[in-house]
Formats: structure tokens, sequence, C-alpha cells
């Protein structure tokens, strides 16, 4: 297995942030990283590269951390009502899902990924209960969820 050393142009969740120095699996960095734009090979020109660049993505960085803390106030704020099927003991027919979720965030104007958010608490019964939108490496952000019978 080859392995590179590359530089991130941008955060790569579970990799690194802006600017890190990461070593990779070859595939990964051609297929995916360096098509993509989120990372170059970590050469002497781009080393040199780099350092110009840190200055520009401390900037961007601290601009995205900004965007980040705005979106959690929002987010904090909202709580959302999912409607579900309900039987016996008020347990509720299926399950709650982050693309529901994602979904019912968006009709309150507020855009995330599903792939962020996430259920602190398993769903099971009609209720109220907390989830999570992870925005940035520092930033996350808890909203309610209510489930109420349909």
């Amino acid at each position: 297995m080859s392995s590179m050393r590359l530089i991130l142009n941008q955060d790569v969740p579970s990799l690194g942030s802006i600017g890190d120095l990461v070593t990779v699996k070859g595939g990964y960095a051609r297929n995916y990283l360096i098509p993509r734009g989120f990372a170059v090979v970590a050469n002497e020109r781009n080393k040199a590269a780099l350092e110009h660049q840190l200055k520009v993505l401390e900037k961007k960085r601290s601009a995205l951390l900004g965007e980040a803390k705005k979106l959690a106030a929002q987010i904090e704020k909202a709580s959302v009502t999912v409607a579900k099927q309900v039987g016996e003991e008020e347990k509720i027919f299926g399950s709650v899902t982050t693309a529901e979720l994602e979904e019912l965030l968006a009709a309150e104007g507020i855009k995330v990924d599903r792939r962020n958010i996430s259920l602190l608490e398993e769903v099971k019964k009609v209720g109220v209960y907390s989830a999570e939108v992870k925005l940035h490496a520092d930033v996350s952000a808890k909203f309610k969820v209510w489930v109420v019978a349909q």
C-alpha cells in the first residue's frame, strides 16, 4: 500500500482541518481528495505556497467559525415537530430519521446536512427529545424534537 502526504485545502470530516499535513492511502488521495480540490500533494513548492495560503486559510477558517456560531444560535432556538403513527402506550411506529429532521430544519430556513445531525436519545414514544447538529470542529448546536401522534 502506498501512502501520500497531503496538505488539506479545506476541512475534511474525520481527517483534518484546513492547512493540516496528513498521510492517507494513495487511492483515497488520487481518487477523492485531490480531484475534488480538498487537498494538494505535500511537495516543496506546495509547502512554500502553504505558508502563504495559511494566512488566507486562517481568515477563511475564522469566517467559517463565525458562520457556524451564527447558525448554531439559530438552531438552538429551533424546535421541530414530527408526527408519527402511534400504537399502545404512545409507542411510535417506525423511527425518527435524520433525513426527516433535515427537512424540518430546512422548512425553518436552516440548511444542514443530515449526516451532521444526531439524535441524542432513542425515540420510541411520543414526547420531547434532543438532537444535535455538528456544524464545525468546535461548534455544535442542540435543538428540541417534538414527537406527536399523527
